[in-house]
């Protein structure tokens, strides 16, 4: 089976060249309010249409993201994006926020609706309920081996993965870091990429412990599946997945087109005798040489091969390393830095004035072009890099003379981190008047009496609305008997397949003529031409006619009729990870004590704790999660997948935070879904809980205390160490209270499951209590103290104050004030 290839486009230009590479479809924003690249420069509606005009007659597909979450007030427009994309001619609409996916398959069933991997789905469950709320696609998160994608293809619903780009360190949809940090948050398409940015591993005394080099510790590699694409059709996925809407024209030109020649390649062997060998697709020299020198941390594919460690990082750097090209074999013009013994750098003063003299001489490994970019980094002393442009082109084992700022040592390795070539060529496909044709079977009819025809039949791409690929015919002039010289079928044929500036080329032209008929060709011509636009015609048909049918936007749910949960007394309740924890809270008043599944599972509890599931519920996580989910009981959900298995067995299941609801449609769908509280994400802020919470027809809940969690990954941070011993639960790291400490001394602590998952938290403890009369008000009926972190006698105290400050509203008093150290998080200053 083919497999879909979907580039990236963060504008027009990037956007031709996805077209000229051989995309099969583009996915991009439109406007920069409701898509997870808001820094992108993202497209006009004007430019939009003329986009998917020009991608839809080259058979190029055209997808809208709208992954961000949708605030309540910001429905009604996010809607009219959609169905303003609609009638420009968008193909499908990829969604993170479950109120704005059901609006819209409300709304307008006929649209296409693909569920974005920001709304964290990873096992055959989850994509089961994506499929019974209407979702044509799934986009799954990135973490997921070969062996669980082909289990979740299994369920029938087209599947897209990540093939290549960039990599997040925490599971998509899940990342609060960079919006507690500073309120440039992932769910609004404002990432600033902490994760790219050096920490240290310390322990409870500050020591740092990562061993030498490993200072960025969220820092992965770049994903690369080349040589995976053979494997990622054989197990059913429907569409291979280009990360870089934030890329330049030349990426996309480069990387895309890489990858058609690969996919091309793994088809072509499908029919032959490599058909057996799909699993491990050999890459050609010449497409890994070109995803190398695109902007890379250099690549891995150890999520599909069911890794997650050390291999699969880039700790000592985050930008572009480009391509291992050569090395330094010499240096002249002037004098090389070095280090005395106590690393002190000792250079010549008289260096600088000569600096426009030197020159460093690279051995190249790979061939070099005229115009690329070379990084000269040494390895003793990384900071201090410089660039060179290559002058001449070299073969492999050549040697080039470049000028530089300054000399570097002997053994300097050097990278190519700018390719010429790939510039040259995306440039050269955007100047084109059409990027890209789409290739047509012709067929000629000439016949003595009766009008001369051209029959114009798309090869590949999307089929028509009656199944078939689009076909267009044009009749014109009476075909008359030549009076001098007949046409011959080589005449026709060449003739005809001028195609010049028409958006088509022919791969075949059939004749199919009587003999001795005459013509003027400039006839001819004219019927080819209309033949063309009448294929035109016929390609744009059904997105002409789906435009006259959408409807506008009307009706939004609004389920404020029903009786509010918060009528309800509140609750005092506490998220404990230890029996003493749990009593703790108790002793102090909390009404209800929710404990993280694996910590049940082991040691004498006190009755009634309800059971946590994770945020992350992949194939190999049923064992010890499902069987948590019980008939009647309540249970804490973290994600779409245990939130289906508890409707299912008709258990009582509160969404946790992790599925962020911002708007009321999204709550009435997670209710109807089988719901039975909710509670609200931090990312809220007092004004959002108040629009919300009296909606809800369900207890609402919210976590007042406690640190929130701001990453989940499947890399073990404490890898950093470089002590892994592979045995989670005999491992001694996890059992300290480590933090990873970030350039302004901020400590940020970091807990590892038995599993090797990771959970970073924030570096300030949240506190809410003073404004639990607010809360309450808004119809927050459970208030909770997050004593994840805390010890039995900070539970205890923790629980008490949240007590007192109930007491004190109900009384009329206003709750003591903000702990020292703690912060309000999003209640007042929402994210962006």
């Amino acid at each position: 089976m083919a497999i879909e290839l979907l580039a990236p486009a963060g504008g027009p230009e990037p956007f031709r060249a996805a077209l000229a590479a051989g995309a099969d479809a583009i996915y991009c924003g439109v406007g920069n309010d409701f898509n997870a690249r808001r820094g992108a420069h993202n497209f006009t509606y004007d430019a939009f249409e003329a986009a998917c005009r020009e991608a839809h007659l080259a058979g190029t597909r055209v997808y809208v993201t709208i992954n961000v979450v949708v605030r309540q007030g910001e429905m009604a427009r996010a809607l009219a994006l959609v169905r303003s994309a609609a009638i420009r001619g968008a193909d499908a609409f990829i969604v993170q926020d479950w109120g704005l996916f059901h609006e819209v398959h409300r709304l307008w069933p006929e649209l296409e609706l693909h569920v974005s991997t920001q709304a964290n789905v990873h096992d055959a469950r989850g994509v089961a309920w994506c499929r019974g709320q209407g979702a044509h696609r799934v986009t799954l998160s990135r973490e997921l081996s070969l062996a669980e994608i082909e289990r979740i293809a299994e369920e029938g619903v087209e599947l897209e993965v990540f093939g290549h780009g960039a990599l997040c360190f925490c599971y998509s949809g899940v990342c609060l870091m960079s919006s507690m940090a500073g309120g440039r948050s992932a769910n609004r398409g404002l990432c600033a990429q902490p994760c790219r940015l050096p920490y240290d591993l310390v322990d409870e005394r500050g020591r740092a412990l990562e061993a030498p080099g490993r200072t960025r510790p969220l820092c992965p590699k770049d994903a690369c599946t080349a040589s995976d694409v053979g494997a990622l059709m054989a197990a059913g996925v429907g569409s291979l997945k280009v990360e870089g809407r934030m890329k330049a024209p030349d990426y996309v030109w480069s990387v895309v087109g890489a990858y058609r020649e690969q996919i091309d390649d793994v088809l072509a062997g499908m029919a032959g005798p490599k058909a057996a060998e799909l699993g491990g697709t050999p890459v050609d020299k010449a497409v890994a040489r070109r995803l190398a020198r695109a902007f890379n941390r250099d690549f891995t594919d150890a999520y599909l091969r069911g890794t997650s460690g050390d291999e699969m990082m880039s700790y000592e750097r985050s930008n572009n390393r480009g391509q291992l090209v050569g090395e330094v074999i010499a240096s002249s013009g002037g004098q090389v830095q070095r280090r005395d013994g106590r690393g002190n750098l000792h250079r010549d003063p008289r260096q600088d004035r000569r600096a426009a003299r030197c020159t460093v001489t690279v051995r190249v490994s790979e061939p070099v072009g005229a115009g690329d970019l070379l990084e000269l980094r040494p390895k003793d002393n990384p900071d201090a890099f410089l660039t060179a442009t290559v002058p001449v082109d070299a073969r492999a084992g050549g040697t080039v003379e470049c000028k530089v700022a300054r000399p570097m040592p002997k053994g300097c390795p050097a990278r190519l981190i700018r390719s010429k070539a790939a510039h040259d060529g995306s440039s050269q496909a955007l100047s084109r008047e059409v990027t890209r044709k789409r290739p047509v079977r012709v067929r000629v009819i000439s016949r003595l009496g009766r009008p001369f025809a051209v029959e114009l039949t798309c090869v590949g791409g999307p089929l028509g609305q009656d199944g078939a690929l689009p076909r267009a015919v044009a009749e014109g002039f009476v075909v008359e008997p030549a009076r001098t010289r007949a046409v011959t079928r080589d005449d026709l044929a060449e003739h005809v397949g001028r195609m010049g500036s028409s958006a088509f080329e022919p791969v075949s032209v059939e004749v199919d003529m009587d003999e001795g008929c005459g013509m003027g060709f400039s006839e001819a011509h004219k019927v080819r031409t209309a033949a063309c636009e009448a294929l035109e015609r016929a390609i744009m048909e059904p997105y002409v006619a789906r435009a006259r049918g959408l409807a506008q936007v009307s009706g939004l749910e609004d389920d404020t009729d029903h009786p509010a949960a918060r009528t309800a007394a509140p609750e005092v309740c506490a998220i404990a990870m230890t029996p003493e924890v749990a009593r703790a809270a108790l002793d102090a008043g909390a009404a209800r004590v929710y404990v993280p599944s694996d910590e049940l599972a082991q040691g004498a509890w006190p009755e009634g704790c309800v059971p946590v599931l994770d945020e992350v519920c992949r194939e190999p996580d049923h064992a010890r999660l499902d069987a948590w989910v019980r008939t009647g009981e309540p249970v804490a959900v973290g994600n779409v997948s245990e939130l289906a298995l508890a409707a299912q067995l008709g258990a009582a299941p509160e969404v946790r935070g992790c599925i962020p609801v911002h708007n009321a449609s999204c709550l009435a769908a997670l209710e109807r879904a089988g719901a039975a509280g909710v509670w609200l994400s931090p990312e809220l802020t007092l004004e959002e809980i108040s629009e919300l919470a009296p909606r809800a027809t369900v207890p609402v809940g919210l976590v007042v205390s406690g640190r929130p969690r701001v990453m989940t990954s499947e890399h073990c941070v404490l890898q950093t160490a470089n002590a892994c011993i592979h045995d989670c639960p005999r491992c001694a790291l996890r059992g300290r209270r480590l933090s990873l400490r970030d350039r302004d001394g901020k400590l940020l602590p970091v807990r590892t499951d038995l599993h090797g998952r990771s959970r970073i938290y924030d570096a300030f403890p949240l506190d809410l209590t003073p404004q639990t009369g607010e809360l309450v008000a808004a119809g927050v009926t459970r208030l909770a103290v997050d004593a994840t972190l805390l010890d039995e006698g900070e539970a205890r105290a923790a629980v008490a104050r949240l007590v007192r400050a109930l007491d004190a509203v109900a009384a009329g008093r206003k709750p003591a004030a903000r702990e020292r150290h703690a912060t309000s998080g999003h209640l007042f200053s929402g994210i962006g």
